[in-house]
């Protein structure tokens, strides 16, 4: 799986997270992601990122060592660079919203 791969797939789950308060964080990698995006949607999405935030947190409380630094996140290569996921996910919030 390509860099892009993964990251679509990480977009895609983002995306179906955000809607749904009663989500969780399979892994490490979710949590972590869903974290740094809820940051870089925040101003355009609040409740989104609210929802993010709140299931990374849930994982984050019985794997506190697991949480890592937006720098570290991008380092694993879960993520492309930061204006490149906060627009992709905007995009698919907003086709999500006039579905």
């Amino acid at each position: 799986m390509t860099a892009r791969d993964t990251e679509s797939a990480l977009l895609a789950r983002c995306s179906s997270v955000a809607r749904v308060p009663a989500s969780w964080a399979a892994d490490q990698r979710e949590a972590n992601v869903f974290r740094l995006a809820a940051m870089v949607v925040q101003s355009r999405f609040p409740q989104e990122s609210a929802t993010l935030m709140q299931v990374s947190e849930r994982y984050f409380a019985t794997h506190p060592d697991e949480l890592l630094s937006p720098a570290d996140v991008l380092r694993q290569g879960w993520i492309i660079n930061l204006p490149r996921l906060r627009d992709m996910l905007s995009q698919q919030l907003w086709g999500a919203r006039s579905v």
